[in-house]
């Protein structure tokens, strides 16, 4: 129950985000779920193998490359999707990191309301 609702608060969080980026579309409600799916399984699966392959650099930037690598999670949810568009890879860094901010705002909210 507890992963049906961060995927519904991550949509939700998704059609906030798309709403105020220029640059950031979603087709719908139901594109934005998918769009909180597909971002899950790639940070399950994608995500740990890049870090992996990438440990030097992100050493050498001090974490910061990690930054990097959500982006280009974010540009393959965007290869994924058909009713999601990131315009570049500055705009999904940027969604990256407000994506980050709103959803530990949202989790922090959830777990309040779970005690």
């Amino acid at each position: 129950m507890n992963l049906i609702i961060r995927i519904l608060l991550t949509a939700v969080a998704v059609v906030i985000l798309a709403k105020f980026l220029p640059g950031v579309t979603v087709d719908g409600f139901t594109s934005a779920i998918i769009v909180a799916v597909v971002l899950g399984l790639l940070n399950i699966i994608v995500k740990p193998i890049l870090v992996i392959l990438t440990l030097p650099i992100t050493i050498v930037t001090l974490g910061l490359f990690l930054l990097v690598i959500n982006a280009c999670i974010i540009l393959m949810a965007n290869s994924f999707i058909d009713g999601f568009a990131v315009d570049g890879f500055w705009i999904a860094l940027l969604f990256s990191l407000l994506l980050s901010l709103l959803q530990s705002i949202l989790f922090s909210l959830l777990n309040e309301d779970v005690k």
